[in-house]
């Protein structure tokens, strides 16, 4: 019995490095491909992206995408994160224009309730960043005291979406935008 078990286990495990190298390169053309949708989204037109990681004063490091139409920058999107979501992780990318104001904001990853917290990938709520410069629009819901409108019932979720976003512009300040 300890030798089949042995066999199993080890044609088991044969079988799953096979099907995980065969994997990771499609899988990570995909996520690659879904992340430069997002920049596209989240910012206007380009034709060049240079990309440059931020480190906070948390010690947490961001990647921001900055965007070129020739040799005037017409934005930067920042890959943002936050663990407090109600289900743990959010990833937005936030797009800033020069000014900057928040041009666009785009959900990349979310395990929020559905129905609730799943609400925040849905313009009624994340289209009331756009347009919208951090300097003078608090980036927190209104129970907290900011100018965002909470998710009913999801305030959490709305709170992690708000603590993401201002952690991108955090990164964006950090980059040396909006001075």
């Amino acid at each position: 019995m300890v030798v089949t078990l042995f066999v199993v286990t080890g044609v088991a495990s044969l079988a799953l490095a096979g099907v995980y190298k065969l994997t990771k390169e499609p899988i990570a053309m995909v996520q690659k491909q879904k992340q430069e949708n997002a920049i596209k989204q989240v910012v206007p037109e380009f034709d060049e992206i240079k990309e440059n990681t931020i480190t906070l004063s948390t010690g947490e490091q961001l990647v921001c995408f900055d965007a070129f139409n020739g040799d005037e920058k017409v934005g930067t999107a920042v890959k943002t994160f936050t663990n407090k979501g109600y289900s743990g992780l959010v990833e937005l990318m936030v797009g800033f224009l020069p000014d900057g104001s928040i041009k666009n904001v785009e959900v990349l990853k979310q395990t929020e309730t559905p129905g609730l917290g799943t609400k925040m990938t849905q313009q009624a709520f994340k289209g009331q960043f756009d347009g919208k410069n951090p300097l003078q629009f608090r980036i927190r819901v209104k129970k907290d005291g900011g100018d965002v409108d909470a998710i009913t019932a999801a305030t959490i979720s709305s709170r992690a979406f708000c603590d993401a976003a201002e952690r991108a512009y955090e990164a964006y300040k950090a980059e040396g935008g909006n001075q």
